[in-house]
């Protein structure tokens, strides 16, 4: 009977730990991926709860996505009307507000929104944000409270820019690392529990993406793309591990790095994409590279990808206005096919446990696409929000949306 049992409460565990939260941008590996599986459904599906984050008279502006830890929702938002930036907890599975914290911030002006853009990042009990001016707080994950705080602009005297601070933090062991932009400053580490500086490297500009991590131990490479191309930096000192420059001509770089197989693909709004192999030269981290597509210019959708050898893109123009899903061989940059009009600038990508795509689309369509490198299969699609800019957060059977006033919960099939 104690087996019984003691095998009882082993399911049960496993059950919960392999349940996926969403604790930070892009999800639990940073890649627009999830462990959960997603089935084909019919017709609406079952909105469990909204919960309204702007007033009547004014609308949230910002475009930072929610993150899902313990069953709790974090969104870190402008509040409506003050030169205030807020963190909100509410209750993941009712939508039931927990708390908010905010802090002021200085006067601000950014073109389409003057709110926060970034996702939190939740590790061991603390969430981080970087807001719109460049604000980088800490806080208890329980009730809120500010914990420690870095105004990175005053710090280090960085230039603002023009849609405001965009890059979503990553804690990488003891530290957390953003893209601060000032000379001899542009990528800075804090220590994640006192908020000190551990190091700062580099020149360059920041730009509007968020950073990943990749490999282990004393290879763990940090991968930004700043304002002047994609770097490489030692998680643990901040060494320059290698740089490629990239710098896209109107300043406006924002999508994510993105790593399938030996490749790393960096994409931007002027200059298409780029494909370097990562390898390495004298038993040092490197990169080659291996092509460009000037066609495939992404605004500020992050690349997911399937496989080895696939890549789903949603690419824009500065001329048409319309957003394309593109299918891409990710060894050679060549495109396989094309989904037109998924949105004016935007669409959200994420890749499911069986590797199926959830697509948002701008105008507040998610659509359930079976990926195939011959042609686009769509098996479902509904109305879920309004139109949107804000990737979705996938956790326990659930996606987390906002629009312009709604955080909407929305209830998938499994």
């Amino acid at each position: 009977m104690t087996r019984i049992l003691s095998l009882t409460f082993f399911l049960l565990t496993a059950t919960i730990v392999a349940a996926d939260d969403w604790p930070q941008w892009l999800g639990p590996k940073r890649d627009g991926s999830s462990a959960e599986i997603v089935k084909p459904w019919k017709g609406p599906l079952k909105i469990l709860w909204k919960e309204t984050i702007g007033t009547d008279s004014k609308k949230t502006e910002g475009h930072g996505s929610p993150v899902v830890v313990k069953g709790k929702l974090y969104l870190h938002m402008g509040t409506p009307g003050k030169a205030e930036e807020t963190l909100a907890a509410f209750d993941a599975d009712s939508g039931k507000p927990l708390w908010k914290q905010a802090y002021p911030r200085g006067q601000t002006k950014a073109y389409f929104g003057s709110d926060p853009r970034d996702s939190p990042c939740v590790v061991g009990g603390k969430i981080y944000t970087f807001g719109i001016t460049g604000v980088l707080t800490c806080f208890d994950a329980d009730n809120g409270k500010i914990l420690w705080q870095v105004d990175t602009a005053k710090e280090y005297m960085s230039p603002a820019l023009t849609f405001g601070s965009s890059c979503s933090p990553i804690v990488v062991d003891d530290h957390v690392i953003v893209n601060v932009g000032a000379k001899g400053a542009s990528i800075v580490a804090f220590n994640k529990n006192t908020g000190k500086e551990a190091w700062k490297k580099l020149d360059d500009g920041a730009s509007y993406a968020s950073p990943i991590v990749t490999g282990q131990g004393e290879v763990k490479q940090v991968i930004f793309l700043t304002g002047k191309g994609l770097v490489a930096l030692a998680a643990q000192d901040g060494s320059v591990l290698w740089q490629h420059p990239f710098r896209d001509l109107i300043s406006e770089s924002s999508t994510t790095p993105v790593v399938i197989d030996d490749m790393l693909i960096g994409s931007s709004i002027t200059l298409g994409a780029i494909g370097l192999k990562m390898e390495k030269t004298g038993g040092a981290p490197a990169v080659s590279k291996v092509w460009t597509s000037g066609s495939l210019n992404c605004y500020f959708a992050t690349p997911v990808a399937v496989g080895k050898d696939t890549l789903y893109m949603v690419t824009g123009s500065l001329l048409a206005k319309k957003a394309i899903l593109r299918c891409v061989d990710a060894k050679t940059g060549k495109e396989l096919w094309s989904r037109d009009k998924v949105g004016t600038y935007h669409a959200s990508l994420i890749r499911t446990g069986d590797d199926k795509l959830l697509l948002v689309e701008e105008n507040g369509d998610l659509v359930l696409v079976n990926p195939d490198r011959k042609e686009y299969r769509e098996l479902a699609r509904t109305k879920i929000c309004g139109s949107t800019w804000v990737h979705p957060a996938l956790a326990n059977g659930r996606l987390y949306i906002r629009d312009e006033k709604e955080l909407i919960c929305v209830e998938l099939p499994k």
